[in-house]
């Protein structure tokens, strides 16, 4: 019988590369047009004024100006209501 433990079995040989997830630009710092201020999965941070969401729910401002994050209570289905950050691209 052999005594060794045979070579290749390993469930642990694998790992993801990171995301890079997270705020961007923080408020009051200044946005170009086009420059990203979230990137994030779902849609955590919603889109205000002067910004727009891509496809993977990305936050990118649309027009030059100072980043804002103001709140926004929202009414949920089940009619509870929740607070939401929303993210503003305010003109200069």
């Amino acid at each position: 019988m052999a005594h060794k433990k045979s070579a290749g079995v390993s469930k642990n040989g694998r790992d993801s590369n990171p995301k890079y997830l997270g705020v961007k630009l923080t408020p009051g710092s200044a946005a170009k047009k086009g420059s990203i201020l979230v990137r994030q999965r779902g849609s955590d941070v919603m889109a205000g004024r002067g910004v727009s969401m891509g496809k993977d729910h990305t936050l990118f401002a649309i027009v030059d100006g100072i980043v804002a994050i103001s709140y926004k209570r929202k009414a949920n289905f089940d009619n509870t209501t929740s607070k939401k950050k929303v993210m503003s691209v305010l003109k200069a």
